[in-house]
């Protein structure tokens, strides 16, 4: 019997572990999505949330999407996602909730492993590491795999961009193609410096205007509101913030054709997919083109390969947007729904 446990997301997922520590003020979940293919891994967010639940779900969200990443990636890994509570907008992670947050992790015994994501760093992952083994995205030697994982999901973003606009618009290169990019931290600016290289014509939009407007200034770019990029007249959209913006709401103002970003979880449900395709929007499933940093991170962890073996898995990933395309192009199925298929098979669950 499948227990209904109240939440929509929540997806035959091997554990939801919610940790608490008085002495620190730590509020934690691990989300262990599936261990099929190997220890589930997933980086950890430092974020601020409405309320608990909104916690879980996303946390249910994102290590569901860990799974599929790995898994169509090739890697041998399984999927979880870790958050930690901020108590409030603007809070700072303290060194005692990281160490915290590590013996957390060292608890579930190797099972889940850890590494950066929104609101952490490499110096909060070094001190996550004092307390636990199974953690990566670490600083390394030069050549080798592993470290700040933003780059590297640029650079992937950035090819699966280039594919994308190749099979939504014809663009044989990237010159005069007008792209809006929602984001420019990490991975979002990475892809507008290498967009701007090839000639591509950029609209930013950041919640930190100030950042939008300096890399623009930059690049010789355009800068907007950020409640105004998703809605511009630009061949392709590319979503490199938080998630959940394609929505029931949202999809039909949008006026590009493609949609091609970094983002995890771009779409707020199933549906919106399928919107999606019967618009005519080409997307790019974004736990296949932001694949990136996990490949990197990935192979630190396990041990596989140097920097070199990194770029040569990143360069596939057009590859694998590419199959899921021509099985949407088959079946007539949203892309998203096919990557989702795809990836079940993957870890057992097809």
């Amino acid at each position: 019997m499948i227990t209904d446990w109240g939440f929509p997301d929540f997806d035959d997922h091997e554990g939801v572990h919610l940790f608490s520590d008085r002495e620190s003020g730590l509020s934690a979940i691990i989300a262990i999505h599936s261990s099929k293919l190997g220890p589930a891994a997933g980086g950890v967010r430092f974020w601020h949330y409405a309320d608990h639940r909104a916690a879980i779900t996303d946390a249910l969200r994102l290590s569901r999407g860990m799974s599929y990443k790995n898994a169509m990636a090739n890697l041998p890994l399984g999927g979880g996602k870790g958050v930690i509570l901020a108590s409030e907008p603007g809070a700072t992670v303290t060194t005692a909730q990281l160490e915290a947050f590590g013996r957390a992790v060292e608890s579930l015994g190797g099972k889940y492993v850890t590494a950066e994501d929104v609101g952490m760093s490499e110096e909060r992952m070094k001190v996550v590491a004092t307390q636990t083994r199974h953690v990566s995205g670490l600083p390394v030697a030069e050549g080798g795999a592993g470290g700040d994982p933003g780059p590297i999901t640029a650079r992937g973003v950035y090819l699966g961009v280039k594919a994308a606009a190749k099979r939504g618009l014809g663009a044989d290169d990237m010159r005069g193609v007008r792209v809006a990019i929602q984001g420019v931290g990490s991975v979002g600016g990475g892809v507008a410096r290498l967009l701007a290289k090839d000639g591509a014509k950029l609209v930013l939009a950041d919640v930190n205007a100030e950042r939008a407007k300096a890399l623009a200034a930059e690049l010789g770019a355009e800068a907007v509101d950020a409640g105004a990029i998703l809605t511009l007249d630009t061949d392709l959209f590319s979503p490199n913030a938080l998630g959940a913006i394609l929505t029931e709401q949202s999809i039909p103002a949008i006026k590009a054709k493609v949609i091609a970003g970094g983002a995890n979880n771009q779409l707020a449900t199933r549906a919106d997919g399928a919107r999606l395709h019967d618009r005519g929007i080409l997307y790019a499933p974004d736990y296949v083109i932001n694949a990136g940093g996990i490949i990197n991170v990935g192979l630190e962890y396990l041990g596989q390969g140097n920097m070199a073996e990194v770029q040569s898995r990143v360069d596939k990933i057009p590859d694998r947007l590419i199959e899921v395309w021509d099985e949407s192009a088959r079946t007539g199925d949203p892309e998203s729904e096919v990557a989702d298929r795809i990836a079940q098979r993957l870890i057992g669950r097809g």
